[in-house]
């Protein structure tokens, strides 16, 4: 550790220990005079706060609140099914029922217990914070659903639902809630003090909402008075215990963002410029770290990206709207965290959700599913006029218009959408390669992952290196399970992270990476990228991973995706002995796959009109379809099929993989024998193809009559009856069919297209004839 870092440990848990003594003016709430004291200006009466709250035109919050009645004509002419689903979740958070993350109608008993987790029934013990082991599930069991509780972000939901309907309910059901967290959660008593974070998300939701009832007369003098006082707290707490080295990710980051919301909004605090500048002087100082140069966000996490990039959304908005200056960096990193979720971005609109899934939100302003990032497009849309971001978020999101108000709606409306340029990409420093071949909704898209592992403790990574996620015509297939819980169990932790529930191939049962406790790794695997080419034919991916070398084995996989029609996967084991080897294909809930064997290939079939035909070559083995799960949210989890392929091979193997998109006829996919190298015949209809994979020496096969010849390490050809329509060649010289012969021309691939050619030659046929 740092002197730095030894010292600001040091200083947390002194304070901690003055905290648990009872020394500290931290573990009590001011009184009347105290908080009056605390104002940096010349307040006389409590009972002038809210009233002063009510008037004031600054500092200015978020523009719906400019123009109530507009947000709201503007909600019901463009989102008229919405109203009603705002309302009913309104209702039954009245009666008792909350939707929080994965899990629907949870109830926290008659009357709200705070301290509750109510799927194990624990409940965390009323003492000092810092003597909480909330990891432990014998403790808390899952913290994780009471913190999600506790961060009060359903109170946006009853704001949302107050505006539209002005039933006063909504506030007194607010005001029922806030006076009973109060009474129940005394300064630094509980579980729900024991996270920074949490008590910064806390803190921003009681500002929402008493945005959303700042004119309710259920709102008090004396329940705003008495808010007030635990927010200086709050703010005392999260200047105090920054997760500065002991969580400097997101925790750090949203704890800033609860600092920066607290000392600019509350400026009557005299410690509210404090406040305001270190949350700024963080969040800036963190982009660069947190943000890597081509805009991967440092966790291997899609879903903590998307918080970092709402982190910033919030951050930049506030500032804008208080004629504050923002700093170039700022707009650059958000720039690059929009780019990264528009380019993985799904054909139908979701996100894969690679790394931990955290189920959270920083703030709930709508009803949207939690794989669904394109909220986070359309503010960006905004923001930096990109037409590109409108595009791909399809229309204007609910929580834009929280966000901008009804003009920054109709600012969303004068965009002229348009694709995105190009359509594949790699993120070289966060090691996410997009292969897709369009933006339209019946695109086929593959993500894959070759990056680090993480950073700090990983704590949010999964085993994930080389695992891929796939739509088909524009529907999605394969996928990443997710992540289901934290802490709730550690066996299903441990599974979930593992590398058998990715898209990837095992070695004897391993995980590359071996998890430890639920934010730690016994043993990291490292990932390298060897070679990507992107051209407009075809893309090119090729990376390895060192996670069995403790079994011997060495790995590499390999991608050749021919933009428009399939993806072939090759997978290269190098190792001495025998080795159980086994590639796994997880399906999403919806999808009925069957598997079987059609001469040396096995199968799998997914025949739905948009589905996937796999076949697999290179090894005797077992193919077979079990029950798994897909978690699209954290804590909620769906029966899903999964395709296992073992075979027990003997000093290495390289399989082949087909992933075929379903066009009507079935394809026959067959390999043939040549020598020093692989290559297999893809039939159709009207189409058939060859693919040859070299390996280093001269490859000689003969196909239908004719005798091919290449050194490259990949060749694919494409005929219409006897005429060659296309070639790709990758890494070699030159290609011979018969005596014709195609050279590589100094580079490292050459496409060739000659379907005019041939469809010249078929007209004077026609001609002549």
């Amino acid at each position: 550790m740092t002197p730095r870092e030894v010292y600001v440990r040091s200083a947390q848990a002194l304070s901690a220990l003055a905290e648990r003594a009872g020394v500290s003016a931290q573990t009590r709430l001011p009184d009347d005079a105290e908080l009056l004291s605390s104002f940096s200006n010349s307040c006389r009466s409590l009972d002038d706060l809210l009233v002063s709250f009510r008037a004031r035109s600054g500092p200015r919050f978020f523009a719906a609140f400019d123009d109530p009645a507009g947000t709201v004509d503007e909600f019901r002419r463009r989102w008229p099914g919405s109203e009603r689903a705002i309302i009913e979740r309104a209702q039954r958070i009245i009666e008792g029922q909350f939707d929080l993350l994965g899990f629907k109608r949870l109830s926290f008993g008659p009357s709200v217990d705070w301290h509750l987790e109510p799927l194990s029934g624990k409940r965390a013990p009323l003492i000092h914070w810092s003597k909480i082991d909330y990891l432990d599930p014998d403790v808390s069991g899952d913290k994780k659903v009471t913190w999600e509780l506790n961060r009060h972000q359903y109170f946006s939901t009853l704001g949302r639902a107050y505006w539209l309907t002005r039933d006063e309910l909504f506030a007194q059901t607010f005001i029922a809630h806030l006076r009973s967290w109060m009474e129940e959660n005394p300064p630094k008593v509980g579980i729900n003090w024991a996270s920074s974070l949490e008590v910064s998300f806390r803190a921003i939701s009681w500002l929402w909402a008493f945005h959303f009832f700042k004119d309710s007369p259920s709102l008090t003098p004396e329940v705003f008075t008495r808010a007030l006082k635990y927010l200086y707290v709050h703010g005392r707490h999260l200047e105090t215990y920054l997760s500065t080295y002991f969580s400097p990710n997101t925790h750090l980051t949203g704890e800033a963002l609860g600092l920066f919301y607290l000392g600019l909004l509350l400026p009557e605090f005299s410690c509210a410029a404090r406040w305001k500048a270190k949350g700024e002087r963080i969040l800036v100082g963190e982009l660069d770290r947190h943000v890597r140069p081509d805009g991967v966000y440092f966790e291997q996490s899609s879903y903590y990206h998307r918080y970092t990039t709402d982190f910033y959304t919030h951050f930049l908005l506030l500032k804008k709207r208080n004629g504050e200056e923002v700093p170039a960096v700022l707009d650059e990193k958000l720039t690059a965290l929009l780019d990264h979720l528009m380019a993985i971005t799904r054909p139908d609109g979701t996100t894969p959700l690679f790394g931990d899934d955290d189920g959270g939100r920083l703030v709930m302003l709508d009803e949207r599913a939690a794989d669904d990032f394109r909220s986070a497009l359309s503010n960006g849309a905004v923001i930096f006029e990109r037409g590109d971001y409108k595009f791909v978020a399809g229309e204007a999101a609910e929580e834009t218009l929280w966000l901008f108000g009804p003009e920054g709606i109709r600012a969303f409306d004068r965009l002229t959408s348009h694709a995105p340029k190009g359509t594949s990409r790699a993120f070289t420093a966060g090691g996410y390669y997009v292969l897709r071949d369009g933006w339209t909704q019946d695109a086929n898209y593959m993500l894959m992952d070759c990056g680090p592992h993480g950073v700090l403790n990983c704590g949010h990574a999964h085993s994930d290196a080389l695992a891929f996620d796939l739509a088909a015509r524009g529907r999605t297939l394969l996928v990443d399970p997710g992540t289901y819980t934290y802490t709730g169990s550690a066996q299903e932790r441990r599974r979930f992270r593992s590398s058998a529930m990715h898209n990837t191939l095992t070695i004897d049962g391993l995980s590359a990476s071996e998890p430890d406790g639920p934010f730690t790794w016994k043993r990291i695997a490292q990932s390298r990228a060897i070679e990507w080419i992107s051209d407009q034919r075809f893309d090119l991916f090729e990376g390895e991973h060192d996670g069995y070398v403790s079994v011997g084995a060495r790995y590499q996989r390999s991608v050749l995706f021919l933009k428009g029609d399939y993806w072939i996967v090759r997978d290269q084991v190098r190792a001495a002995g025998e080795h159980l080897c086994a590639l796994h294909f997880h399906f999403v809930p919806d999808a009925s796959p069957s598997v079987g064997r059609e001469a040396d290939a096995f199968v799998v079939r997914e025949n739905a009109r948009a589905g996937i035909e796999i076949f697999i070559f290179g090894a005797q083995g077992e193919l077979r379809c079990e029950d798994d799960w897909v978690s699209r949210c954290y804590g909620a989890r769906e029966r899903a099929k999964t395709a296992r392929f073992e075979a027990r091979v003997r000093d290495g193997a390289e399989l082949v993989t087909f992933l075929l998109p379903r066009t009507g006829e079935h394809p026959i996919v067959r390999e043939a024998k040549a020598d020093e190298g692989r290559a297999f015949e893809i039939i159709c209809d009207p189409n058939r193809d060859l693919l040859l994979i070299g390996n280093g020496e001269r490859l000689k096969v003969s196909i239908g009559g004719r005798r091919i010849k290449t050194d490259c390490r990949w060749a694919w050809l494409r005929f219409a009856g006897e005429d060659l329509w296309e070639a790709v060649l990758i890494g070699g010289s030159e290609l011979a069919i018969g005596e014709e012969r195609f050279r590589l021309s100094g580079s490292r691939f050459q496409t060739f297209d000659f379907r005019q050619q041939a469809e010249v030659k078929s007209s004077r046929q026609l001609v002549t004839e």
